[in-house]
C-alpha cells in the first residue's frame, strides 16, 4: 500500500481520527496509532510509511476531549472491530483505558514511553499550576527548556526538535488544556495491567526523563508476556528520535500471533 506524506496524503474523518485517503486492501492489519501531548499525526509519519506494506494506520486525534475515558470512546467510534493499538506517552494512558473499555477489539498492544501511574498529588498540582498559568498567558508551545526534557540532546537542535516545535504550534493552547485536564484526571492503570491478555510491546528511550524505565519495566512485568526493547541514546520520544528502530520492532510485533494469549 502506497501512503503519502501524513501532513499531504491523510484526511480527517470527522470524527477524530486520520484515516489514510486512499483505502488499503483488506489483507493489511488495521493499526491505531495514539499520539502524546501537544502532538498530532505528524508523530507518526515515519511508522505509516515504513509499515505501509503490512498495515493499513489510522491516526486518533487526541485533541478534542478533556479526559481519556472519552478520548477513548472517540477512538473506538471510528476504528475498525479488530485492530493492532500503538501508542506513545498520553496516548499510552488512553491505550490502557481502550483495553478497560473493549478489551477484547485489540488484537495485539505496543506501549510506548507511557506509563500506567496516575499523577502523584504534587505533579497534579504543578499540572494545575501550568494551566492556570498559561490561562493568563500566551501559549509558547514546545519551549528549548521543555525540549531538552523530552528529547535526547543529541535532538534539541535537530528535525526532531522542529518537528516538536511545530506539533505543538498546530494542537495549541485549548487542545493542551483539554489534555493536560486528561491527564491530571487519569486513574492509576497499575492493579489492571495484570488483566492485558493480549500480546504486548513495550518501549522506552534509556534517556527518558518524563516516563522513565523504571515505568516501562513496572508494564513489562504486571502484563503477562509482555516484551521490553530499551533504546540507547533516545529520549521520551522515540517514533522521531529513533524511527528506524521503532519501525522495526513495530514490524516483528504485527508479525506476531495477535489475539488473547494462552494463560
Amino acid at each position: 500500500m502506497a501512503t503519502a506524506a501524513i501532513d499531504l496524503g491523510w484526511a480527517a474523518s470527522g470524527a477524530g481520527t486520520r484515516r489514510p485517503v486512499a483505502p488499503a486492501p483488506a489483507a493489511y492489519e488495521p493499526l491505531v496509532l495514539l499520539p502524546g501531548l501537544l502532538c498530532d499525526q505528524a508523530l507518526w509519519r515515519y511508522q505509516v510509511e515504513a509499515l505501509a506494506d503490512v498495515a493499513s494506520p489510522m491516526v486518533a486525534d487526541l485533541t478534542l476531549d478533556d479526559t481519556v475515558e472519552a478520548m477513548a470512546r472517540r477512538v473506538l467510534a471510528v476504528a475498525p472491530p479488530l485492530f493492532s493499538l500503538a501508542a506513545l506517552s498520553m496516548g499510552g494512558y488512553v491505550a490502557l483505558e481502550i483495553m478497560r473499555q473493549a478489551p477484547e477489539r485489540v488484537r495485539r498492544l505496543a506501549l510506548i514511553d507511557t506509563s500506567a501511574r496516575g499523577d502523584t498529588p504534587a505533579r497534579t498540582a504543578q499540572r494545575q499550576a501550568g494551566i492556570d498559568s498559561l490561562r493568563r498567558g500566551a501559549f509558547v508551545g514546545v519551549t528549548r527548556k521543555l525540549l531538552g526534557e523530552l528529547v535526547h540532546p543529541t535532538h534539541v537542535d535537530d528535525g526532531v526538535g522542529d518537528a516538536m516545535r511545530a506539533m505543538a504550534q498546530r494542537v495549541g493552547k485549548q487542545a493542551f488544556l483539554r489534555q493536560q485536564h486528561a491527564i491530571m484526571c487519569r486513574p492509576d492503570g497499575v492493579a489492571a495491567l495484570p488483566r492485558i491478555a493480549v500480546e504486548t510491546l513495550v518501549v522506552v528511550g534509556e534517556g527518558d526523563r518524563i516516563t522513565p524505565v523504571e515505568h516501562a519495566r513496572e508494564l513489562a512485568a504486571a502484563i503477562p508476556g509482555a516484551t521490553l526493547h530499551v533504546l540507547p541514546d533516545c529520549g521520551h520520544m522515540p517514533a522521531l528520535e529513533e524511527p528506524e528502530r521503532v519501525s522495526a520492532l513495530l514490524r516483528a510485533w504485527l508479525g506476531s500471533g495477535g489475539g488473547e494469549r494462552a494463560h
